[in-house]
């Protein structure tokens, strides 16, 4: 078996890359595990460390809209999991282009070369932002698209991509749609570890507006188990929500961060909120749930000490990040 990962050296894949390889995945035992990565700023070889050595890995830096790659990576392929994304909402304001190119175009090459190498299982790693905000209830899968951001408008792009080459082609892709993902090795520009390494430095966190907006906790652990069930047995030409059943506002986050943290509100520093800004986020999970049996394990309070605890010791990750990249808040 040939497995071709897109971004699995950032947050997301590299912990589906360490679960393959760790032997999370039974039926990967045997597997060639091919990673193709560009290495942008959110991208580190760092994050595939603890299985660099692993014989079945075979890295590969380069970018997914350069159709000869990947048409030379995708032979042999039985499944493709493309986590591939520009995904900062923040860096998507301040300008669209790369987030286009990157979601949008980079995501046709890979199907192009998907349907001419004939691959068995395609899939499409999405998030709950293209559905825009909702007051109240949950989004089910087959909800209209809204999306109120670049990055989110440039994610449905390669989602309807998506669905368009299952109906028309007939390519076996089905789509995930996740709520926000926390966990170890999450680039420190997103708002949990970015308030985890303010408070550990002792420097406030920036709280945008008045804290109110509400989003679905995910671990990245639960994340990667649905992504599997997906690939394993979910159905050609559907999509798959995938949440984590914690809702928590931004300011009742910000305040368990500063209780575990033992920190007081004069590290909270209000910002002018993000233009926007969608207000709740919450997908209904219960397709993936009936279907292949998701359920999310990884108690919130749990996950979220954990994580705590890997920043802490990490310092010697994440610091040299902070100090490279230009973080926007």
């Amino acid at each position: 078996m040939r497995v071709l990962i897109t971004g699995g050296a950032g947050f997301i894949g590299s912990h589906y890359v360490r679960r393959s390889l760790g032997g999370d995945h039974p039926e990967f035992a045997d597997a060639e595990v091919v990673v193709l990565d560009k290495l942008t700023y959110a991208g580190n070889r760092e994050n595939l460390r603890p299985v660099a050595d692993d014989p079945r890995l075979r890295f590969v830096q380069g970018d997914i809209c350069d159709a000869e790659l990947v048409g030379e990576l995708m032979r042999g392929v039985d499944l493709v999991v493309h986590f591939a994304a520009e995904s900062h909402v923040d860096r998507s304001i301040l300008g669209a282009s790369d987030f286009v190119r990157t979601n949008v175009l980079g995501t046709d090459v890979l199907l192009q070369a998907a349907l001419a190498a004939e691959v068995g299982k395609f899939v499409h790693v999405s998030t709950d932002e293209v559905y825009g905000s909702i007051d109240e209830g949950s989004w089910p899968e087959g909800d209209p698209l809204e999306p109120n951001s670049p990055y989110s408008a440039a994610k449905a792009g390669s989602d309807l991509l998506a669905r368009a080459y299952f109906r028309t082609h007939g390519l076996p892709v089905c789509v995930t749609r996740c709520s926000n993902n926390y966990g170890p090795y999450q680039f420190p520009e997103k708002m949990l570890p970015l308030f985890i390494t303010n408070l550990l430095d002792g420097r406030q966190v920036p709280l945008y507006g008045d804290g109110g907006n509400v989003r679905d906790w995910l671990h990245v652990t639960d994340h990667c188990r649905g992504i599997e069930l997906v690939a394993g047995a979910g159905r050609p030409g559907e999509v798959y929500n995938i949440g984590g059943g914690t809702e928590l506002t931004n300011r009742q986050l910000t305040d368990r961060l500063l209780a575990e943290l033992g920190a007081d509100e004069s590290a909270v520093r209000h910002v002018e909120d993000r233009k926007g800004h969608d207000r709740r986020y919450s997908v209904d999970h219960a397709k993936i749930s009936t279907e292949l049996g998701y359920r999310p394990v990884v108690d919130f309070g749990e996950g979220l000490a954990d994580t705590i605890r890997w920043y802490r010791e990490n310092r010697a990750w994440w610091e040299p990040l902070k100090q490279a990249a230009t973080i926007s808040r």
